[in-house]
């Protein structure tokens, strides 16, 4: 796809399977098991075996290799295999290239898939250890002398220029972490489920780095994500009733790097996600007011703000009482806040949910979902659409 032009994917491809392992903090098993429970559960839900599948596409930050785990899953064949870097701004990435693949007879069948122990194993938040050189890694040391050090401090220096642009309160963040833990109270696979919280809960939790505090950082999570994806017209004939994919992006802004984009004239957007923004609304034909299910991804709160505004939900600075008036059905799963942080796989599962009609907070009518991928890197996003033609 251009930035400038629309592109002709939109359409050719569905999502026709979703499952997942449990989200814990200790799953008790290898990285490689939890991605093979998961892409069985998948091809499951589909209605399809892995002799079914030749195309399976992961991130560059997965441990189990495609090759692997279409070995340890029973899977044959492959004639098309894809990693997307960038940790979560891969998420809805590995869709598109799953869709590229299939609309353009590469594959027949592609399944995508996150599997990490990232409670129990490595964690993320815990920020930089260890890297070796690289031109990538060369960005992070004007940053990492100075104490910034962990996703939370990067995304912090954002998220106070945001409020001081818009005379803002760290308030304005609650009214995110309350919507999704709102909704994780009411999913049992969600964590969190059965324990929603308040703003006052939200204004009391402990800073991790001002204007950030402990219920504005999303979770660390064990598990395993797997979507199947194939051509349209094979979609209408499996088990579910299918979740076409009416357009798919990835975005770079100009002067972009992965979380440390400090030297940019404004702090206050997320350039690489309005890049994506624009190829979707120009794709797809649709408008913010044709949304009626957002999967935006929180692994922080200030930039789930962000996305609404670069989307165009809101003019810049509204996000706020944009959430708080319920304005969007907002990460209906509980997000990663409540349910599960998995690399925003998971969000792009609970938009299948609900233009299938199944999700524990549905949206009566759902018909267009918009799902994103990580913030701050470079990144990627979906508009998924309900497709009731189908056939016996």
């Amino acid at each position: 796809m251009s930035v400038r032009t629309r592109d002709g994917l939109g359409g050719r491809a569905a999502i026709v399977g979703i499952g997942a392992t449990e989200f814990s903090k200790d799953s008790g098993r290898s990285e490689l098991k939890l991605a093979v429970e998961a892409v069985h559960a998948a091809l499951d839900d589909a209605g399809l075996s892995p002799a079914d599948v030749d195309g399976m596409v992961t991130f560059t930050m997965d441990t189990s290799p495609e090759i692997t785990v279409a070995q340890a899953a029973g899977i044959g064949d492959l004639s098309f295999f894809s990693r997307i870097h960038y940790g979560g701004g891969a998420a809805c990435a590995t869709v598109q290239q799953a869709a590229l693949a299939v609309a353009t007879g590469v594959a027949e069948v592609v399944v995508c898939y996150r599997a990490f122990n990232e409670r129990s194993g490595r964690r993320f938040g815990s920020g930089v250890q260890q890297r070796e050189p690289s031109a990538e890694g060369a960005a992070l040391g004007w940053s990492l002398p100075w104490g910034l050090l962990t996703p939370a401090s990067w995304v912090a220096m954002a998220a106070q220029r945001y409020l001081h642009s818009y005379n803002l309160t760290p308030e304005a963040f609650g009214h995110v972490a309350v919507t999704d833990r709102r909704h994780a109270a009411n999913n049992p696979a969600a964590y969190f489920h059965g324990k929603p919280i308040t703003l006052a809960d939200h204004a009391a939790s402990r800073w991790i780095v001002e204007p950030l505090r402990l219920l504005d950082c999303c979770q660390e999570t064990d598990g395993g994500q797997a979507i199947v994806v194939t051509t349209t017209e094979r979609a209408r004939h499996l088990r579910r009733k299918p979740a076409v994919i009416t357009a798919a992006a990835q975005g770079a802004g100009r002067r972009q790097e992965a979380m440390t984009s400090f030297h940019r004239d404004d702090l206050t957007g997320l350039p690489e996600m309005n890049v994506v923004a624009r190829q979707l609304w120009r794709t797809s034909g649709l408008r913010a007011s044709d949304i009626d299910v957002g999967i935006l991804y929180d692994h922080f709160t200030p930039f789930v703000l962000m996305q609404l505004e670069e989307f165009g939900f809101c003019a810049p600075g509204e996000a706020a009482d944009f959430v708080a008036a319920d304005a969007l059905p907002l990460n209906t799963h509980g997000g990663q806040l409540g349910e599960a942080y998995l690399h925003g796989m998971n969000g792009i599962a609970e938009a299948v949910r609900q233009l299938r009609g199944t999700s524990v907070n549905q949206v009566p009518g759902a018909a267009h979902t918009l799902v994103t991928a990580g913030t701050g890197v470079p990144t990627s996003a979906l508009i998924l659409g309900a497709d009731d033609c189908r056939g016996g």
